[in-house]
């Protein structure tokens, strides 16, 4: 026998007999053959959280109907969904009808048949423990779904604010270790005035610590949970004492600072939140994509570009032009960001497309805000660890770039006046020659004063 049979209200399936799902799970195969792929891990990992905290107070109420020895099997078995070891039992489509039903049954069955292995029973003796009577008891798909999602969410945020970290860590030493470097500035492409490689690199680094701060923040707009609102909020079918207390569990047993919505109406239909971190989340992509942008601009060459920067050789770049090396980790880091950017505009679409007390295109929404964290989590870390930190500044590339450059002007407008300088930009280029050699030959300054205006401490300070 390689198949036993399972019922529900439109009839009968066979199940693979060994298989930790049931037959909500086999119908929504059978349904859903969109994307290729389940439900992101960490979304299932949250599940076994929320329903492990369901168990918890309905069994401390006396609802359960479940032996203490049955009671902890199905305890045993949200942990073990919890630390992700049945991931590979949820295998339903991640893209689905039914606002993540298909998702939250596939949760219902793997968790009774784990436990019901436990009790060294066969999967589909739901006498013994029920997916709907037991596992399910006092929820809906409509408060499960959304928990877990924000739950998901703030276990990835918190992730993904680490990896901000340690890339903006890394800018801040590169800052230290190219202070003294000075270089062109350049606005809308074109040479500006003079600044330095470690002045350039702690803006990004600042840059990251406000994306930083947003992640941060972007955990309260999460926190606020519909858990025990049942269907649209209400808390129909479920008693007060599990709808007071099902919420303060499942904060003290994740350690994640969740609170149970006062209008669990409200929460229940409306998805703005989602919308409001994915934005915040699009802020990170877009530092991310516009310090790429610069480094592969500034590193460009090697012989014919910028080159003011040197990356670390990470993969030969053609099968046709002998060692030509690509700026890899930028370009794979930019289209995380690109990926990031048309996930939002789906969230956007999905949250704004909720219908009176539901909004049933969760799973998109899940889908895409969760992929978005882990994408930027890696291509941030990725950022750091295979291009930021091993990044070196050429210095004689700078130097003859400020020596080539009429940039180095407004650096002496305060000591010589605008019309002096500006006939010495036009005589250097007609000349051929720097503007620093002009200014010595012709005693405007000493060599000595010179240095000084363009030293790295001088090009830096805050006014004159």
């Amino acid at each position: 026998m390689t198949h036993r049979i399972e019922k529900d209200s439109l009839g009968e399936l066979p199940v693979p007999v060994d298989a930790l799902y049931g037959i909500h799970t086999q119908r929504a195969l059978q349904n859903f053959r969109i994307s290729g792929r389940p439900p992101h891990q960490m979304l299932i990992r949250a599940f076994g959280a929320v329903k492990k905290a369901a168990a918890t107070v309905n069994h401390a109420i006396g609802r359960l109907g479940l032996s203490d020895v049955q009671y902890q099997a199905l305890n045993d078995a949200c942990d073990s969904m919890c630390r992700g070891e049945l991931n590979q039992h949820v295998v339903v489509d991640a893209l689905q009808g039914g606002a993540g039903t298909s998702t939250h049954m596939n949760v219902n069955e793997v968790l009774a048949n784990h436990a019901l292995a436990k009790l060294g029973r066969a999967p589909g003796e739901y006498e013994i423990i029920s997916p709907l009577q037991h596992v399910n008891m006092h929820q809906s798909t409509n408060d499960t779904y959304p928990t877990a999602l924000k739950l998901a969410g703030m276990w990835m945020l918190a992730e993904l604010e680490q990896s901000v970290v340690g890339l903006q860590e890394s800018f801040q030493a590169k800052e230290k270790e190219f202070s003294h470097i000075v270089k062109v500035g350049r606005t809308q492409y074109q040479d500006a005035v003079l600044t330095t490689v470690g002045r350039q690199f702690g803006a990004y680094a600042d840059a990251l610590g406000r994306d930083r701060w947003r992640l941060y923040k972007c955990q309260e707009r999460l926190r606020t949970v519909n858990l025990g609102g049942t269907a649209v909020g209400t808390g129909l079918g479920a008693p007060k004492a599990y709808i007071f207390d099902v919420v303060d569990t499942l904060r003290q047993q994740t350690g994640v600072p969740l609170a149970r919505a006062e209008n669990l109406v409200e929460c229940t239909q409306n998805a703005d939140v989602y919308v409001e971190v994915s934005g915040m989340v699009c802020a990170c992509a877009a530092t991310l994509q516009k310090i790429s942008s610069d480094v592969r601009f500034m590193s460009s060459g090697p012989d014919a570009g910028i080159g003011e920067l040197i990356l670390e050789p990470r993969q030969v770049g053609s099968s046709i032009m002998p060692a030509k090396v690509n700026p890899v980790i930028l370009e794979a880091v930019t289209q995380v960001a690109m990926q990031v950017f048309g996930n939002d505009a789906v969230i956007k679409n999905a949250c704004a497309s909720g219908s009176l007390e539901l909004n049933p295109f969760l799973p998109l929404i899940a889908d895409n805000l969760l992929n978005s964290l882990e994408l930027l989590s890696r291509a941030t870390s990725m950022l750091s660890e295979k291009c930021i930190s091993s990044i070196q500044a050429n210095e004689e590339i700078c130097a003859a770039h400020v020596e080539q450059s009429s940039a180095v002007a407004t650096a002496l407008v305060s000591q010589l006046g605008y019309e002096t300088v500006a006939t010495l930009v036009k005589k250097a280029r007609n000349t051929q020659r720097s503007i620093q050699s002009l200014v010595v030959d012709e005693k405007l300054l000493t060599q000595e004063e010179l240095d000084t205006l363009l030293s790295h401490w001088a090009v830096c300070k805050l006014g004159d």
